[in-house]
């Protein structure tokens, strides 16, 4: 993929979700390393695992991912 289709892609994507907090810890994240000089953490990351810290990211903040605490303490009551 080259600049051109990467930023229409990233555009898209963008404006398939439908999350605010989301929205806005990525635009946080955009923001941060647009401004952050060479040589920071971010920028010494590979592409691919910038890619996958915003999913991980997005991921962590979908409340569909979320198990309930008395869930949990039941599939794990064995080891409490």
């Amino acid at each position: 993929m080259n600049a051109l289709e990467i930023k229409i892609n990233f555009h898209q994507l963008i404006d398939q979700i439908n999350n605010d907090q989301l929205l806005i810890k990525l635009y946080r994240i955009m923001e941060q390393a647009s401004s952050t000089p060479d040589g920071q953490l971010w920028n010494r990351l590979s592409e691919s695992e910038q890619i996958e810290l915003l999913r991980i990211e997005g991921e962590v903040q979908s409340d569909q991912n979320l198990i309930p605490n008395q869930q949990m303490q039941t599939k794990h009551q064995k080891w409490l």
